[in-house]
């Protein structure tokens, strides 16, 4: 069996660049797609049954799960990165070990996260934008996320392992799993048994730890090219330093990405109300769904480009890279397409309230005003990083947020109020596309790529 995933892992050198993208990319794509669409029916099932100011105290949290994911991120996407491109140089004992402190670095940042959050819990919302209608919402659901974000960071951490190891069916099964399981939790604890937002939190933790179980068990096969076994959990400075140099840009990205909705989240509550934050919730869960199609796919060119990189098979690089360019870029449009056409049936997804309604238009529309142009800078960010280019990669991730989106939020809404929050969205996110768009070419030009 080690010698079938040899094979696998060798065949990304081989085979055409357009069938290893949709095998790769397609399984991501689902699963993704799967993870979207439970946000979406998570909220709907908070709105409709717990009412519209808990999907603005949810709301509240996404600079929370965007801070947690951060350092999910630095340590998956790290090591996933890693641990491809020593496939790519056929060191499976590097890679191996890498595996193993993947682990580690898991169960220590997750737990460490885990405290320090619940210790300063309510001020740190408060900070984020919670007022004293929306904290109740806020609290309750994050100190069940933070009790089992251990299980989180573990879990998301292991699927960017299965993605590395030439595994992406069983990478989409887990999160098939964790999502069934999670709507499955929905129902019962926030219909049936009537638990609010506490219930979507405990569906959560619960469905994640289901599908974790599954992982270890899957890594633990000894026939399995990369296996848990003895000797490779203790942490390594060569590793560690190797997995976060790569994974400090997506860090910063979700890192910088938790500040932009810390001051959006405020913004929205002074010059809005705290409906307005709900709206931004509808909008940005639907956006998603979108993001989410393109971050699969941005998954299945992870092993392709790492390897190939690590191969120095750059016609097979670049090859990749244009055809997950030209795919973001459809499944934006896509997006575009349903929020330009499609706001009213969305919004009243996850309310009745005629007000939250019609924010939530305005919201969708403006959020989503240049989605096609976003699929080819999230793609062109996460090339860079795939091919161990961090200054590059962390440059483009941070030049949307923070060189670009945090100053007009803080200018528009003087000139335009509510609405210059809107506006700063689509604004920053075209900015961004043609700085991305730019580098790439300067970067294909010097390499000869």
């Amino acid at each position: 069996m080690e010698a079938d995933n040899k094979k696998e892992t060798l065949a990304l050198g081989t085979k055409p660049v357009g069938h290893l993208l949709l095998q790769y990319a397609l399984p991501a794509m689902v699963a993704m797609t799967a993870a979207s669409l439970y946000n979406i029916i998570d909220r709907v099932f908070i709105g409709q049954v717990v009412g519209p100011m808990a999907i603005s105290g949810l709301a509240i949290t996404f600079p929370f799960m965007n801070l947690g994911a951060a350092f999910g991120a630095a340590v998956g996407v790290g090591s996933s990165t890693s641990i491809s491109v020593k496939l790519g140089q056929r060191d499976y004992q590097t890679a191996e070990q890498l595996l193993g402190n993947t682990v580690t670095l898991n169960l220590i940042i997750g737990v460490a996260f885990s405290v320090v959050s619940l210790i300063f819990l309510d001020p740190i919302l408060r900070f984020f934008g919670a007022s004293d209608h929306t904290l109740p919402y806020a609290r309750a659901f994050m100190q069940i996320i933070l009790l089992g974000n251990v299980v989180s960071h573990m879990y998301f951490g292991m699927n960017a392992v299965l993605r590395a190891a030439s595994k992406p069916r069983k990478a989409m099964m887990a999160t098939i799993m964790s999502v069934g399981l999670n709507i499955v939790f929905d129902f019962i604890f926030i219909y049936w048994w009537r638990w609010g937002i506490r219930g979507a939190a405990l569906g959560t933790v619960v469905a994640q730890s289901i599908a974790l179980t599954w992982q270890m068990k899957f890594f633990a096969d000894k026939r399995q090219l990369l296996h848990l076994k003895r000797g490779i959990y203790r942490l390594k400075g060569s590793l560690v330093k190797l997995i976060l140099s790569i994974g400090v840009s997506p860090f910063l990205m979700n890192a910088t990405a938790c500040v932009i909705v810390i001051f959006m989240n405020n913004q929205l509550v002074r010059y809005g109300g705290d409906l307005s934050v709900g709206s931004y919730g509808i909008a940005n869960a639907l956006s998603m769904v979108f993001m989410m199609f393109v971050m699969g796919l941005n998954q299945g060119m992870q092993p392709i480009a790492g390897y190939n990189y690590g191969s120095q098979q750059f016609d097979r690089l670049r090859r990749v890279v244009d055809i997950s360019i030209m795919a973001g870029v459809c499944i934006m449009t896509v997006g575009w397409l349903v929020a330009m056409f499609l706001p009213h049936a969305v919004a009243r997804l996850f309310t009745s309230d005629p007000q939250l309604i019609k924010m939530s238009v305005k919201a969708i529309r403006l959020n989503m005003l240049v989605f096609p142009v976003v699929g080819a800078q999230m793609v062109i960010t996460t090339f860079f990083q795939c091919i161990g280019k961090v200054q590059l990669s962390i440059f483009l991730s941070l030049s949307r947020q923070l060189i670009f989106l945090l100053p007009l939020l803080l200018v528009l809404p003087l000139f335009f109020g509510i609405d210059g929050v809107w506006y700063a969205l689509p604004a920053s996110d075209f900015i961004a596309a043609v700085m991305a768009g730019v580098t790439m070419i300067w970067f294909v030009r010097k390499s000869n790529m």
